[in-house]
């Protein structure tokens, strides 16, 4: 498997991209100076390749919902991960966020909270539990944990009838088994875990797990805190299929093989989405890494060495969803903006920005109009023979007992 490769001078035809476009008036994708970086044609939709869903929760159907004071109070809170949505570094505002509110008068705040599922969970939690208001209208969790919110009945249920274009939600998102029919979240996007490094650094190319530990490398690795997409990939680095039937040895296996490169110092850091500073700073040169970000990091850095690469064992895949809390009196205008995103001429600017797995039927064909190179990336729409041919998994469902016993063996390696 080769990493993602830049054309020749990529940064150069980056910024000569943007200087065209801002003479001429078009809007520039943050990622231009990816172009034909990508590695292979992608088909049009995310086909038969959801990550496999967690077991279903209780429901939030019975329960006594706030007033929503949608109508008078032309307001919504959004709380996202870090750079997951598009960002104009002139005017240091979002561009599809000020177009919503110009189109509907609705006050949007967006905020980068989220670092990982469990902190940011664990914060607003105790508020939720008891009917306090957290501030935030959406908020934007990874799918085992929108299973526990959806089963804790934290969240509030969506009214589709409200939400024509939610319906352009690709066919094999749409009946998750932690939410059937999509009652109580949207997708916000997917994306992939894999190895991300700096080659300059490195001075050559990682293809595998293995290529991590080597030891010129010690000290300077960074995972991820999710241990679903970091055990993920070493559990099939190790011959474990994380799709199937999987149990506490082959888990514990990995959670040793972490635990390992951490006292003998590999490892420099677990982290949530923070992660990415390490690796700006140069404290850390490569790592596990979520796709999106090793793209954010080449285009913010303009440093082409940069590369993200499906390990050869293969690679994790995930979604992220967006829901309504139990205590926002916002539902309606979290509605409005939630469908919002799913024109697919919006979708298609954000994906532009991310470089995440869009969500959104239709996207591809807007994206087309954009940047024809981003269009054919896998990493924004992959194919199902991409997804089979680099053995990309999602984790399976764990059921609650194993969630508990396997967070807590995660968080003692860890120190979560």
């Amino acid at each position: 498997m080769q990493p993602l490769r830049p054309p020749t001078d990529p940064v150069a035809r980056g910024l000569i991209r943007a200087a065209r476009a801002s003479a001429s008036g078009r809007s520039v994708t943050r990622r231009s100076l990816l172009g034909a970086t990508l590695l292979g044609g992608a088909a049009s939709a995310l086909a038969g390749c959801a990550p496999p869903a967690p077991p279903a929760g209780g429901g939030t159907a019975k329960l006594k919902l706030p007033t929503d004071v949608s109508d008078t109070d032309k307001v919504v809170r959004w709380a996202n991960w870090t750079a997951y949505l598009d960002y104009d570094e002139d005017t240091k505002k979002y561009p599809t966020l000020e177009a919503f509110i110009k189109k509907t008068g609705i006050q949007a705040t967006y905020s980068e909270d989220i670092d990982d599922n469990d902190t940011y969970f664990n914060k607003i939690a105790p508020q939720l539990r008891a009917k306090q208001d957290i501030g935030r209208d959406i908020f934007t969790f990874t799918d085992w944990m929108a299973n526990r919110i959806i089963r804790d009945q934290l969240c509030q249920p969506l009214e589709l009838i409200r939400m024509p274009h939610a319906a352009n939600l690709l066919d094999s998102l749409k009946d998750v088994s932690f939410d059937p029919g999509r009652q109580y979240s949207l997708t916000w996007q997917s994306g992939f875990a894999g190895i991300g490094y700096d080659r300059s650094k490195v001075g050559r190319d990682l293809k595998t797990l293995d290529d991590l530990w080597a030891d010129d490398l010690k000290g300077k690795i960074v995972v991820l805190s999710e241990f679903r997409d970091t055990l993920g990939l070493i559990m099939l680095h190790q011959g474990v299929d994380i799709s199937a039937g999987f149990g506490k040895t082959q888990f514990e296996a990995a959670v040793a093989e972490i635990d390992k490169r951490i006292s003998d110092g590999y490892i420099r850091r677990v982290k949530g989405n923070s992660y990415i500073e390490d690796l700006k700073s140069g404290n850390a040169i490569a790592g596990i890494v979520w796709s999106g970000d090793l793209f954010i990091l080449r285009a913010e850095t303009e440093n082409d060495n940069w590369q993200f690469v499906i390990p050869e064992s293969g690679g994790t895949l995930w979604s992220d969803n967006m829901m309504v809390p139990i205590t926002s009196t916002h539902r309606k205008n979290a509605m409005k903006i939630m469908d919002y995103y799913y024109q697919p001429d919006v979708a298609a600017q954000v994906a532009a920005w991310v470089n995440y797995v869009c969500p959104v039927q239709g996207a591809q064909a807007e994206m087309e109009k954009i940047d024809p190179d981003l269009a054919e990336s896998p990493f924004i729409f992959p194919s199902e023979s991409y997804i089979k041919e680099h053995n990309i998994k999602g984790f399976r469902a764990l059921n609650p007992q194993e969630d508990q016993d396997y967070s807590a063996a995660w968080a003692k390696v860890v120190g979560n």
